[in-house]
């Protein structure tokens, strides 16, 4: 019997995973191609996919001229790669978020199972992820930020099993999509250096902090720094062979600089970078779903990305509307599971929860530095693993056996109840996820608070 029983469960936590992965990718292929047409910045970024696939830079579809881009081409080849696959249309480009995304919901069930070593705590973070709407709309929209929370989601797997090169390269990826992605990258290189540190202590090494920057400095500047670096630089390849990008021969306009003596390729690199820091520290200006990021994490104002009145509803006045909105109850207990991990970091320390709080505030703090700046809502999908890991933390802690060492069947019950209303809560808001024609009462009634609309 004791045979049987490990055999069952090694096939339960074999095959869980992936279930939950292709149920995610059935769903985020259902009726991929609608909404038709460019969905919100879609315009830009199947657009410069495109053109990446034909020409190796951006150029205007129209006029062939080369285009001011102002994000890392990484996320935009990614894009590419379902228009080669399927063609340049809805299914196209969009397909490689649904895929990627269904992958993350893979991923983070073997997070959650390194950091918890539990199967519930591990099924339960595939279940919120895959019931995070945000998570659904982005997946379904060819953006770059999935790429962005994926390339980083990725870094973090690697980062818990101490393959430091592949996090590197993964968060080098991740800063090639957006340049957020360097806050990770900080992050972790601190965090590895701190472990270090910490292990230096325990061993009673005579000063330790001397053995660290002797042994282990450079390795880990190697690969959180440079690596992620040359990926970045590399992740510019088409610009570098291609003479049509933008400013890509603006060196040449600068014959007498005093810096003529370095490459005129590698000049004209370094003016676009800059151009495009000083676009991402100047945009203010207004747009009407912008959203300061004091109010994302209780989605005060979800960014809408498509909205229509058309007919074919049964009534007189129909809506379709995609609105990137986090499934409220999971949004609003993740801002409680914030509060309560930060409490048990406090009393305890423990490196779970210091790790999953340092992941959040690389994704989420640096955002606060751009008060003027305009932001959106949607952007909270870099750090939404971090916040859904929280939460699964905090019922670790809640399912924490007594002095008998049995968890109250109470709490078991109440653990299964709240996974139950965060799903439920999903599909009640499925119709503005999936963009689907419903009438416009029933589209009211979704729209819980005004600043929804």
């Amino acid at each position: 019997m004791t045979i049987v029983a490990t055999d069952v469960t090694r096939l339960r936590d074999r095959f869980t995973p992936w279930g939950l992965g292709l149920l995610a990718l059935a769903i985020r292929l259902w009726h991929l191609g609608s909404p038709k047409g460019f969905v919100f910045d879609e315009v830009y970024y199947a657009q410069n996919a495109n053109s990446l696939l034909h020409h190796g830079v951006e150029l205007d579809p129209k006029s062939g001229a080369a285009h001011f881009i102002v994000h890392p081409p990484v996320g935009k080849w990614v894009i590419a790669a379902g228009i080669k696959l399927f063609g340049y249309h809805e299914f196209g480009w969009r397909f490689s978020g649904a895929l990627l995304g269904a992958v993350s919901i893979v991923m983070i069930y073997f997070i959650a199972q390194r950091l918890f070593n539990n199967y519930f705590l591990s099924l339960s973070a595939g279940i919120l992820m895959s019931a995070d709407g945000l998570h659904l709309v982005m997946s379904r929209t060819a953006l770059l930020d999935i790429f962005l929370m994926f390339f980083t989601l990725l870094g973090f797997f690697f980062l818990l099993r101490s393959q430091h090169y592949a996090a590197g390269i993964s968060l080098g990826l991740a800063a090639a999509t957006k340049w957020s992605g360097i806050y990770y990258l900080a992050a972790y290189l601190l965090f590895t250096l701190y472990v270090e540190y910490r292990r230096n202590r325990a061993l009673e090494i005579d000063n330790p902090i001397a053995a660290l920057i002797r042994e282990k400095l450079l390795k880990r500047i190697t690969q959180y720094i440079f690596i992620p670096l040359a990926v970045y630089l590399v992740s510019w390849a088409g610009w570098f062979v291609n003479t049509s990008g933008y400013d890509r021969n603006w060196a040449q306009s600068q014959p007498h600089s005093f810096f003529s003596f370095i490459p005129g390729p590698i000049r004209s690199f370094w003016h676009y970078q800059s151009e495009i820091y000083n676009f991402h520290t100047t945009l203010t200006s207004s747009h009407p779903y912008a959203a300061n990021a004091w109010s994302w994490l209780i989605m005060a104002r979800p960014t809408s990305f498509y909205y229509q009145s058309p007919k074919g509803c049964g009534v007189p006045a129909c809506a379709q509307e995609v609105l990137a909105l986090g499934t409220p109850l999971l949004w609003w207990s993740g801002v409680a599971a914030i509060a309560v991990t930060f409490g048990y970091w406090i009393a305890r320390r423990e490196w779970q929860s210091g790790l999953l709080l340092l992941s959040l505030a690389a994704g989420y703090l640096p955002w606060f530095a751009w008060q003027k700046r305009t932001v959106f809502n949607f952007y909270t999908i870099a750090f939404e693993p971090f916040v859904i890991l929280l939460i699964v933390y905090c019922l670790a802690k809640f399912l924490e056996p007594n002095e008998q060492g049995v968890v109250p069947k109470l709490r078991r019950n109440a653990s299964y109840g709240f996974l139950a209303v965060i799903v439920l809560n999903f599909l009640y808001f499925l119709p503005l996820y999936f963009g689907s024609v419903i009438t416009y009462s029933h589209w009211s009634s979704l729209m819980w608070f005004p600043s929804w609309i």
